[in-house]
Parts: structure tokens; sequence; C-alpha cells
């Protein structure tokens, strides 16, 4: 599809599934030099990460290693409240890991500058962060990012996980507004 229509907003084809595919893979080759020997805990944070991380983690080769998932939010509608809330936390015991932070998109910086301050109160070894897509100019937070798949303009985007108020999660591509 070339565009889509969600809620009142049109949506055109940004990202396809193709490029995702690959720029996940070429992530994946990475960690798996990088991560070796480290028994590492993937931290997948929905709700807009589980098609980043499902398709990342078949491809991490690493025997010992575990997926875990948080839940997040800080988006109303289409733009960010500035503030982020833990729905769902974390059970594992992260003292002394590895702990690898997948996320979908950053953006502001936020959501990733508050799970790095909570994560640290846990004692990990080590906290590395993947994203899938980065939004250089809308970054108000001075985040350190170890693996990004994209870099891409301020615009509004769904699919492959990321919605509009709950919608177009499923879209296999990655689509951007194209009115407001």
């Amino acid at each position: 599809m070339e565009q889509v229509k969600i809620l009142d907003k049109t949506f055109e084809l940004y990202i396809p599934y193709e490029k995702l595919r690959s720029v996940v893979e070429n992530m994946a080759d990475k960690m798996n030099s990088d991560l070796d020997g480290k028994d590492p805990l993937f931290l997948c944070i929905l709700n807009g990460s589980f098609m980043f991380a499902a398709e990342l983690f078949k491809r991490i080769s690493l025997v010992e290693s575990e997926i875990s998932f948080v839940k997040l939010a800080s988006y109303h509608g289409d733009k960010t409240t500035g503030k982020v809330k833990q729905l769902i936390g974390l059970n594992e015991d992260i003292e002394g890991r590895t702990v690898v932070v997948l996320e979908d998109i950053v953006d502001t910086g936020i959501t990733i500058e508050n799970i790095m301050q909570q994560l640290e109160k846990l004692n990990p070894k080590e906290v590395k962060v993947a994203t899938l897509l980065l939004k250089p100019d809308a970054l108000q937070k001075e985040v350190n990012l170890d693996y990004v798949g994209l870099e891409i303009p301020n615009d509004f985007i769904v699919g492959y996980g990321l919605d509009y108020n709950g919608y177009g999660r499923n879209l296999i591509n990655i689509y951007s507004v194209i009115n407001d």
C-alpha cells in the first residue's frame, strides 16, 4: 500500500519492510559479535518495539541470551506528553548483567533517559541501547545509543509497531503522515 488512512490522518509509504529487515539484520550481526559471551538480557520496551524486538531476537545467535518486556507510555495521539509512566515492570534480576534495551524509536530521549535511570538503580554490569529509529532533530535529552538502525526526520510515523492512538501497529511497512 502506498497510502493508508488511520482515524483522521493519511499516511504515505516511508520505509518499506525490506529496508527495515535489512537494517535489523545488520544490527543483529553487530550485536552477535559485540555481545558474545556476555549472557545479555534484551529488554523490549512495549508496545511499540514488539515487531522490532521479534525481528531482531530471531536473528540473535547467542545461545545464552534472554528477552523480557517492560511497558512504558509517553504518547497521547501524535504528541509526546513529556512524562513517562511505567505500566509493567521488570521481573528479572539484572545485577551484574549486560542489558540491551530495545526501543522502536528515540525522539525526545525522555523515555530512554527514564528507563536508564530505573535500570541503573538495579546495578547491571552495563546497559546498551538499541533503537530501530532515531529522530536527531527531536532530541531534548542527551542519550547514549549503542545501536541505531536509521536516522529519520521529525515526522509522525506509524507501522511496524508504531501507532497513532493505538492503530497502525500491524502495518508491516512504516508510513509518514501527509496531512495533520
